[in-house]
């Protein structure tokens, strides 16, 4: 059984339709990207997924039960973690806090008055190792705001992971970044996904980005898949070479 399908969800903005009969599955441990040009359906099939958004038709189904409409708090609590294309972190307080914070919205006693100890002490343990799987310990104690471009990236990466997710969802994880920062960021995920245990569901423009992390590659056109598989086969198929790839080889 996979563990995400995404049953013909349709998405009506109006007249126009943003997200079209799209069928979709992700198996548990795999990196699945989503490509296509701006207006293809990316971000709106990637809040469906969430539920920041309702689907006009279909059905979202994660680990074998019908999220679908379900309250976002409601789909985090099942194991799904997102990022955004604009970094949602707190700029005032320290890489560790922000990362702490993230772990504390897991746990059942997270507002307890009494007996909190042991969550803030569980959750700084997790935000300390988050934190180190992506390589952001050095910069632990520094605020958010004062960090680089590309290391606010992977901060909210690291706050993601902290949830302890099943799936994971990166929306646009390099968008922003120099070479040198791409590079680096690829490099860390790479070395955090490398034991298959999380499964990422991965929104990006840079198609260097995605043949270097994803296993199978789904193509949008106006917000239809038009092509769907492996990243060999996506990348010589003639449509998507034309309309996305031009001459990447």
């Amino acid at each position: 059984m996979p563990l995400l399908e995404c049953k013909r969800l349709i998405r009506r903005f109006g007249a126009l339709v943003a997200v079209d009969a799209v069928d979709m599955t992700v198996e548990a441990g795999e990196i699945r990207a989503i490509i296509g040009p701006n207006g293809a359906g990316k971000s709106t099939l990637f809040n469906l997924i969430t539920n920041v958004i309702r689907p006009s038709e279909g059905q979202v189904i994660f680990d074998g039960e019908d999220i679908t409409g379900l309250p976002v708090y409601d789909v985090s609590r099942r194991g799904i973690a997102r990022t955004f294309q604009r970094c949602h972190i707190f700029p005032a307080l320290s890489a560790r806090e922000n990362v702490r914070i993230a772990a504390q919205a897991r746990s059942p006693g997270r507002w307890r008055f009494l007996g909190g100890d042991a969550v803030l002490t569980r959750s700084a343990t997790e935000a300390d190792e988050a934190l180190e799987r992506l390589d952001l310990s050095h910069c632990a104690d520094t605020k958010a705001g004062f960090l680089s471009h590309g290391d606010q990236r992977l901060l909210e990466i690291a706050m993601a992971v902290a949830q302890r997710p099943r799936l994971l969802m990166l929306d646009e994880p390099t968008q922003g970044l120099s070479i040198q920062e791409t590079d680096h960021a690829v490099g860390m995920l790479n070395a955090m996904l490398a034991d298959g245990n999380l499964s990422v569901i991965l929104v990006e423009h840079d198609m260097e980005v995605v043949f270097r992390l994803a296993d199978n590659i789904t193509v949008l056109h106006r917000g239809r898949v038009i092509a769907d598989g492996a990243p060999d086969v996506v990348k010589v198929n003639a449509e998507v070479r034309s309309a996305y790839l031009g001459e990447l080889s």
